[in-house]
């Protein structure tokens, strides 16, 4: 069986880890999209996106077009980086997602906004490097439009919580999680920790994330709201970096293979069935 890797990293630790499990029986192959022209030849029998770029994207879909399983397919690795649009789809499927506004201009809200409470303002569309911060203070607000002005942002009111966001992360069905402390800390995120005790709701909806979104493997980012902790969900990523957690690689090479389906037999050279 061919397995194609779309990623220009194909040294990450859960890509890697996966290969190195799938490589004894089968063919795994690197699809670069910042350099590959096109799709080499027929497609492989299963592709694993792990890049969101717009080149990964595209190639994704040509894929899919060719009639190749991609896991996360290109229109959910897509809704996944329009943060309107997830929250709109989570909101939807009845998931606890923060209430979230959209403007097109950072300066152009900040000019009309008198910013009686916290907030959280982020990029409206995902990406490395994306802009994530919390606003307290008109001053911080006028601050950060002059720094990201023509920024299409989302804006969520600030929610009280522990500091903590509890990572969870689902492939192929399986669910593993961790905390971190929040990107918004003054402190900074630091390393993911143990997460002690999970919640049994908290892996139902994890997987009810995965069905709304048309996802695999995918992380779910949640904060505990109010004073009973009932969960919120702020993020959703596409095929996110699960790092250090026991079993990862076994499942996404489990999911690959399901995914890919049972291998093809040749046709007889005879032209008769055997």
């Amino acid at each position: 069986m061919r397995i194609g890797l779309i990623t220009p990293e194909p040294g990450h630790p859960l890509l890697a880890g996966a290969a190195a499990l799938l490589t004894p029986r089968h063919r795994v192959e690197v699809l670069d999209p910042g350099t590959a022209p096109g799709v080499p030849g027929p497609p492989a029998d299963v592709y694993l996106l792990k890049s969101r770029t717009p080149r990964a994207l595209e190639l994704a879909r040509e894929l899919e077009r060719r009639g190749a399983a991609v896991v996360n397919s290109a229109a959910a690795t897509a809704r996944c980086q329009d943060r309107t649009e997830m929250a709109e789809l989570a909101v939807r499927a009845g998931l606890p997602f923060a209430a979230t506004r959209t403007h097109a201009s950072l300066s152009a809200w900040a000019a009309e906004e008198s910013l009686d409470s916290p907030v959280v303002v982020k990029s409206r569309r995902s990406r490395r490097g994306d802009l994530v911060a919390r606003v307290d203070t008109p001053g911080e607000l006028a601050e950060l439009a002059r720094a990201w002005p023509r920024e299409p942002v989302v804006v969520q009111a600030f929610t009280p919580n522990s500091g903590w966001d509890h990572k969870l992360w689902a492939i192929g069905g399986r669910v593993f999680a961790a905390r971190r402390r929040s990107e918004l800390s003054p402190d900074g995120r630091g390393p993911n920790l143990p997460l002690p005790r999970l919640p049994s709701a908290w892996t139902d909806l994890t997987l009810r994330v995965g069905e709304a979104f048309g996802l695999d493997v995918y992380g779910v980012d949640i904060i505990e709201s109010g004073d009973g902790g009932a969960p919120l969900i702020v993020d959703v990523n596409a095929f996110p970096g699960v790092r250090g957690q026991a079993g990862a690689p076994e499942a996404l090479a489990s999911l690959t293979l399901r995914r890919a389906g049972p291998p093809s037999v040749p046709a007889p050279r005879d032209g008769t069935d055997s």
